[in-house]
């Protein structure tokens, strides 16, 4: 047996709740003409992050808590380039009492299968002391609005 055969197959859009859409830009491509792997996690970030902003859960200056990533990977299904329109999908697939697994998919332009998806494990800690922090009853409310 291959590995291509017990590989899982990509998600699709209607796997996700929710979805913000980001611009790849011309330095995001490498010298293979692809996007280089690093980017992905980028976008990964700001997705997510992005998400909480929006949904007041983080307050880059003023927050009491940070979300520290513990764990991440990735996997990577199709090639996408400068100059794609990438959808991010974005959901949450388990909330401990200060950790959340979120889970991404890449979606490029209008395709309806992720080129790449992956995950990260947030920690919530005090800001100042870097201890876990159990997340707030609206955090999880939030969270739970996206979860799959």
């Amino acid at each position: 047996m291959t590995a291509e055969s017990t590989r899982t197959a990509p998600s699709r859009r209607a796997d996700y709740r929710t979805f913000r859409t980001i611009h790849t830009r011309w330095m995001d491509n490498d010298i293979y003409g692809h996007m280089n792997n690093v980017v992905h996690y980028s976008l990964f970030d700001t997705a997510v992050n992005g998400w909480l902003i929006e949904a007041g859960l983080l307050d880059l200056k003023a927050g009491t808590e940070v979300g520290l990533v513990v764990e991440t990977g990735c996997r990577y299904h199709a090639e996408m380039m400068f100059p794609d329109v990438i959808t991010a999908g974005i959901r949450v697939t388990r909330i401990g009492s200060s950790s959340v697994r979120y889970e991404v998919g890449l979606f490029r332009n209008d395709e309806d299968t992720a080129s790449a998806e992956g995950f990260f494990i947030h920690v919530y800690v005090d800001r100042a002391t870097r201890r876990p922090k159990a997340l707030s009853d609206t955090m999880r409310k939030r969270l739970g609005e996206i979860e799959a």
